[in-house]
């Protein structure tokens, strides 16, 4: 029998040099469109009144801290103010209007709120033809951000951080995964995140589930598509023997496909989900977070723990090990390989579902994005490079430095800019230790 090898020295680091150097030079030309964005979501029509039969449309919803506020008028004045259009808010609180390109402010009619409700005051807008002008009014009273000492600040963005290294650890982990167990580089998980989102939208916004039943129908959807991408494509690769390097550009092919798909299908636009929107902040301390982004913690520690004790308690978390770590010996030893490799891809389907719709609540203000997953992708690649390609617990730890990483760069860059950091870990990692922090270095020669 051949000596026991881990697969990590079978596949020396010099081996994964290109596959990573072809990820950084992908994110560099996507960065520009993938981050620049930030779209809004068009609300549902509302009750308007006569509108001009021509120009674009502007759109709100009035919430009041979660409350909807129905049956209030907005009013549309030009540079001169003149009344241009107006119009009231339906019984879930949005509204829209028409009004030709131009320079307008925006108000609202205090008589017609509710009482104790008050608006902060006008929204200054250039509307303009081809884009989703959307426009968002704050109410109660206003609160200066000089209150807050640099510390405070610097605690909530460590919170934050955490909260955004947990979601893109619950994407990410199924990465590893799938790497560790069959050493493909797939970069096609940024859009089973993204399916992921647009399922549970789908069930939500379409079919009118409530987002945590919708979350989890998304979840069954996601590890069916996982098991369909292993079945039709990469079972019959792996049979015929197909290069890994092959394999990697079919990865890329099928990314660049599904990503379109989801475009012509779905929406050029973000969509939001219908439940927990416009939340209030809950303040401990120095510590301020919403209630959405707090159940986005619990949930990711609480299933990240389920996969560690997956791996680490159970049969199949023993035969994935052994197959991560050399699938001839695991394959002589009487494991089935093949289904050990389909459990890790459907695990991995439903673990980037579950982080699509969490990284569309958390951190992409309730909404779903037809590239989203493309955005989380090169912070999954840059977590599990800093971890440890193919290990969960090194998944786990890089995706957690990383999110707190990007989030801090925010105390100094343009937040328009954050992910770029992503990249630099990429490249640090890659020149100073590239096996990653648990990973471990490899013979060469």
């Amino acid at each position: 029998m051949a000596p026991f090898v881990p697969l990590r020295e079978r596949l020396p680091v010099p081996r994964l040099a290109p596959i990573l150097l072809l990820l950084l030079a992908l994110a560099g030309l996507g960065a520009g469109t993938a981050l620049a964005q930030e779209p809004t979501p068009p609300p549902a029509p509302a009750t308007t009144a006569p509108q001009p039969s021509e120009g674009v449309r502007v759109s709100g919803s009035l919430n009041n801290a979660g409350e909807r506020l129905g049956g209030v008028t907005v009013r549309a004045r030009d540079t001169t103010g003149a009344e241009v259009a107006e119009a009231t808010s339906a019984a879930d609180g949005r509204w829209a209007m028409t009004v030709p390109p131009g320079t307008y402010t925006f108000e609202v009619d205090e008589q017609s709120l509710p009482d104790e409700v008050s608006v902060q005051g006008t929204v200054q807008r250039d509307v303009v033809a081809g884009r989703a002008n959307t426009v968002i009014f704050s109410f109660g009273e206003s609160r200066s951000g000089f209150g807050t000492s640099g510390w405070e600040t610097l605690i909530r963005t460590v919170v934050d951080g955490l909260r955004f290294g947990l979601v893109i650890a619950i994407a990410g982990v199924g990465l590893s995964l799938i790497f560790g167990t069959t050493g493909l580089t797939n970069f096609a998980h940024g859009e089973l995140v993204t399916l992921g989102a647009v399922a549970a939208w789908i069930f939500n916004v379409s079919l009118g589930i409530q987002l945590i039943p919708a979350t989890l129908l998304a979840i069954g959807v996601g590890i069916v598509i996982g098991l369909l991408n292993n079945g039709l494509i990469w079972a019959p690769l792996r049979r015929r023997r197909t290069g890994l390097i092959a394999q990697l550009v079919v990865s890329i092919g099928l990314a660049i496909s599904l990503r379109y798909l989801i475009l012509a299908l779905f929406s050029d636009r973000a969509e939001a989900f219908a439940d927990y929107q416009g939340q209030r902040q809950l303040e401990w301390g120095p510590i301020a977070i919403t209630p959405v982004n707090l159940a986005c913690i619990v949930v990711s520690l609480v299933v990240l723990v389920g996969v560690a004790l997956l791996v680490q308690r159970t049969r199949i978390g023993k035969a994935m090990r052994a197959v991560a770590d050399n699938r001839d010996l695991a394959a002589a030893s009487g494991i089935d390989v093949e289904r050990v490799v389909r459990f890790v891809w459907g695990l991995g389907g439903g673990l980037a579902a579950l982080g699509g719709v969490l990284f569309g609540l958390s951190e992409l203000g309730g909404r779903v994005q037809w590239e989203m997953g493309f955005k989380l992708l090169l912070l999954m690649f840059a977590g599990i490079t800093l971890g440890g390609l193919g290990t969960a617990y090194g998944a786990l730890l890089g995706c957690v430095i990383v999110g707190l990483l990007v989030q801090l760069s925010t105390l100094i860059i343009n937040p328009d800019l954050k992910y770029i950091g992503g990249l630099l870990v990429l490249i640090v990692v890659l020149v100073v230790r590239p096996q990653g922090i648990l990973g471990s270095r490899a013979r060469v020669g």
